[in-house]
């Protein structure tokens, strides 16, 4: 145990440096700077700028399921390429977080292995119990909610949202607002999931909404199922997933998305005609966040660090906020008066302080949804964007 003389000690030290303009205090680096691939934190390899260095030797990052316009990691992307001059690669950029964890899986030590994932918090736990994950605290670890992330840092959550109603009004009218409109004859054949609840984390999130609008609860997600079910028989609900094209073209003109998707719609169709317009259902109002994460065997192992620390550094998490996702470090850089304050008022208003469902209820609305699905919608739809509850994907 440290004595309060070797503290005292310890910190004369300091000033005595401090005095001559020395910086040696702080968090002490290792005698030898560790490898990338071993480093828990930038300190590891010796800081930040050695990390940078290491990173840019290595030249590329290897992503998957990263859509531009998914919670502008369009931005993100660019951003970080810019900064650092390191080539992004996205493969599958529609992909689930299913296939996510599946690729990290199959992949092992190959050198196009996806460096890092995004997926939601329960795939995430998923890859831990693999031993896919490599522990990693990004600079801001400590600021993360510790509800948001894994004590161990093998993923943190970085931004999330609410699942939300998109509705285009020049082809719907009038457009609904909550889920009991959803099954309104007029709307038959026009209501969209983005994808199968069943490898789906938004179709997924979204099946939860609707039984949080049907007097089910995080406990309960069978009448979630019992409405889409409903929503099925009645033709109202459409087989086709959502996306920014089926969206465009009018195929899926009510999507049920997070609501940073159908924003990001608003904006990006705007100048094609397409006024979409977003509501969040106040009678089921359900939220989450998505994680990230560094595959152990990442074969570029500095610029997977780097690029954590980048999504979770101010400038990256800004960027989440201009893409209409609420940052994981939201109240932190409110606080510290680092966040966008003008990307942070077009944030929709949501009342209530946002509850989340625990691990165990996860698992048990999780296992519901995968035998309840195919009976509630026989057929299985084209696959979305991720995967069940995780992504979440959330």
């Amino acid at each position: 145990m440290t004595t309060p003389r070797v503290r005292a000690e310890t910190a004369f030290g300091c000033l005595a440096l401090a005095a001559l303009g020395l910086s040696a205090c702080g968090p002490t680096p290792p005698a030898k700077p560790e490898k990338p691939s071993v480093a828990t934190s930038a300190a590891d390899v010796g800081g930040m700028a050695a990390l940078i260095s290491a990173a840019r030797k290595e030249g590329g990052l290897n992503t998957i399921a990263l859509p531009r316009d998914w919670a502008d990691y369009g931005g993100l992307i660019d951003g970080f390429e810019k900064k650092y001059g390191i080539k992004v690669t996205v493969s599958d950029p529609n992909g689930h977080s299913e296939d996510e964890v599946g690729a990290v899986a199959r992949s092992g030590s190959r050198p196009d292995a996806p460096d890092v994932v995004d997926v939601g918090d329960t795939f995430a736990r998923a890859a831990s119990e693999q031993k896919l994950l490599a522990p990693y605290k990004v600079t801001e670890y400590d600021a993360i909610p510790s509800s948001q992330k894994d004590p161990r840092a093998r993923w943190y959550n970085n931004y999330g949202g609410y699942i939300s109603i998109g509705c285009d009004a020049r082809r719907v009218r009038p457009c609904p607002q909550t889920f009991a409109e959803l099954l309104s004859p007029e709307y038959r054949g026009k209501v969209a999931l983005e994808g199968n609840p069943t490898r789906s984390g938004t179709a997924f999130a979204s099946v939860y909404a609707a039984a949080l609008a049907n007097n089910g609860s995080f406990d309960n997600i069978q009448p979630g199922l019992d409405f889409f079910a409903k929503l099925n028989r009645i033709g109202n609900l459409n087989p086709v997933p959502s996306t920014s094209a089926t969206v465009d073209n009018g195929r899926t003109p009510i999507a049920i998305n997070w609501d940073y998707v159908n924003l990001g719609y608003t904006d990006q169709l705007r100048g094609r005609g397409v006024d979409w317009q977003v509501s969040i259902p106040f009678d089921g109002s359900f939220a989450q966040y998505y994680a990230q994460a560094v595959n152990k065997n990442a074969p570029h192992p500095a610029a997977a660090r780097l690029w954590e620390e980048y999504l979770f550094s101010p400038e990256g998490q800004n960027l989440r906020l201009r893409g209409y996702a609420r940052p994981v470090l939201m109240a932190a850089m409110a606080k510290n008066g680092t966040l966008d304050k003008a990307a942070a008022a077009k944030l929709p208003t949501v009342e209530g302080t946002p509850e989340f469902p625990t691990d165990a209820q996860l698992e048990k609305a999780r296992k519901a949804v995968d035998q309840g699905w195919p009976k509630a919608v026989p057929g299985e739809s084209p696959p979305g964007r991720e995967v069940l509850t995780g992504r979440p994907e959330f």
